[in-house]
C-alpha cells in the first residue's frame, strides 16, 4: 500500500494514537496540525516534552508527579497540613484541585485494593498514608476515592486502618456518581461532593 508521508511521520502518528483520547485518525489529525504549524505549535511542543521528560519527578511525600520534589502542592504555605485528601492517582489529584475548593494537601494511593487484578495493600502506598495521619496535627482524612466496587473497598479497609490515627476519617458525599471517575466530572460536581462529604462507617 502506498504510503502519502515518510517513516518520521508515521512513527509520530504512532506514538499520538497511544495516548488517552486519540485514536489512529484523531492521531493523524493532531500530527498534521503539528506539522501546519511547525514553529509556532511542535517546536515548543518538542522543547516542552524533552524539559518535563528530563525533570519530572515523583513527590516523596504524596506521590503527585511535577518537577520538584517535594511537589508545588506540598511546599504551598497556604495549604492546611491537618487535612489530607487521599486519591487513587495523579490524575483524581488534579481533578480535585482544578475545583479549587480543597485546600488541604493530598495523598497519591497508586490505585485500589483488587483481588482480581492482584493489587494488595503492599501494592499501595498505604504505608505512607498511615505515616502522614499519624503526624502531630493532622486532624481528618478525606477518602475520595472513585466510586467503583474497587474504590468502596479500599475506603473501607482504609477507614479501618487509619481508625487509631486520632484523625477523623470521612468520605466523598455520594454526589459522585457510582462507577464514576473524578478525572471525568465538571468542576462543581466535586466542589460539591467535597462541600458534602460525610464520615465512613
Amino acid at each position: 500500500m502506498p504510503r502519502s508521508h515518510g517513516a518520521d511521520i508515521d512513527k509520530l502518528i504512532q506514538l499520538l494514537a497511544k495516548l488517552p483520547g486519540l485514536g489512529p485518525r484523531s492521531a493523524r489529525r493532531s500530527a498534521l496540525q503539528m506539522l501546519k504549524k511547525k514553529d509556532s505549535v511542535m517546536v515548543p511542543l518538542a522543547t516542552a516534552l524533552r524539559d518535563v521528560a528530563e525533570r519530572v519527578q515523583i513527590c516523596t511525600v504524596c506521590g503527585n508527579v511535577d518537577t520538584h520534589n517535594p511537589c508545588h502542592v506540598c511546599e504551598d504555605p497556604r495549604r492546611d497540613q491537618t487535612v489530607i485528601c487521599v486519591v487513587e492517582e495523579v490524575a483524581d489529584l488534579w481533578a480535585l484541585d482544578r475545583s479549587e475548593t480543597f485546600r488541604g494537601r493530598y495523598h497519591v494511593l497508586g490505585g485500589t485494593l483488587s483481588a482480581l487484578d492482584g493489587v494488595g495493600p503492599d501494592d499501595l502506598n498505604v504505608a505512607g498514608l498511615i505515616d502522614r495521619a499519624d503526624a502531630e496535627g493532622v486532624t481528618e482524612v478525606i477518602l475520595a476515592l472513585n466510586a467503583t466496587v474497587d474504590g468502596q473497598t479500599t475506603s473501607h479497609y482504609l477507614a479501618e486502618r487509619l481508625a487509631d490515627t486520632g484523625a477523623k476519617v470521612t468520605a466523598l458525599a455520594h454526589g459522585v456518581p457510582v462507577g464514576g471517575e473524578l478525572d471525568y466530572l465538571d468542576d462543581g460536581t466535586l466542589a460539591a461532593a467535597l462541600r458534602a462529604r460525610g464520615t465512613v462507617s
